[in-house]
């Protein structure tokens, strides 16, 4: 990897079955793989089963080491009763030196918020890892009339312009804190 690629971690929050999380994910991981600094890592929370990850199990080694691996992270979450899904939570609570001094953007989607509740709890629970969120966001109100059958936005540019901003933010920030992990070790 050079200096100038960074690994970003794109977390898929929803576990439920039936979940549109799949949508979101394929749509934003197109928009980061268009940018030649990327290096893609999607974590998908509901093949890595966090409430079945046991300390020192080979799947839990494998999480912990992703996300280790990571030098930025794009959490997409729905918003479930004015809050982000439990295994997420679960996941996060599972980790703490692997989140330390890095970036964090959100892709959030619901309602008529668009998942807004969503990210304002995990901006507080990322704070309290030491992790620095960044302020660009995409969002998406009623997203499931956003989208066709093959999961290509109806009006893409609204969406393609906030995602390039989350991503310019989150190169800077992850560019940023590898050369000061580097230099010197967070110790916060």
């Amino acid at each position: 990897m050079s200096e100038h690629t960074y690994r970003l971690a794109v977390i898929v929050a929803s576990t439920r079955e039936g979940r549109f999380a799949p949508v979101i994910a394929n749509w934003f991981s197109r928009q980061a793989e268009t940018r030649a600094q990327v290096d893609l890592d999607v974590i998908d929370l509901a093949e890595v089963r966090p409430y079945e990850l046991r300390h020192g199990s080979e799947e839990y080694e494998t999480f912990a080491k992703r996300v280790e691996q990571a030098d930025a992270f794009v959490v997409i979450t729905p918003e479930y009763n004015h809050s982000f899904p439990a295994p997420l939570k679960h996941a996060i609570d599972l980790l703490f030196p692997q989140w330390r001094a890095k970036p964090v953007g959100f892709v959030s989607y619901g309602g008529i918020s668009g998942g807004l509740r969503a990210v304002e709890q995990l901006r507080l629970v990322f704070a309290e890892l030491h992790a620095t969120t960044v302020r660009e966001t995409v969002s998406f109100a009623l997203a499931g009339n956003l989208f066709d059958d093959q999961g290509r936005l109806h009006d893409p540019a609204p969406a393609e312009k906030a995602a390039d901003a989350l991503l310019r933010q989150l190169e800077w920030w992850a560019l940023a804190l590898r050369e000061a992990r580097t230099a010197r070790p967070y110790g916060g």
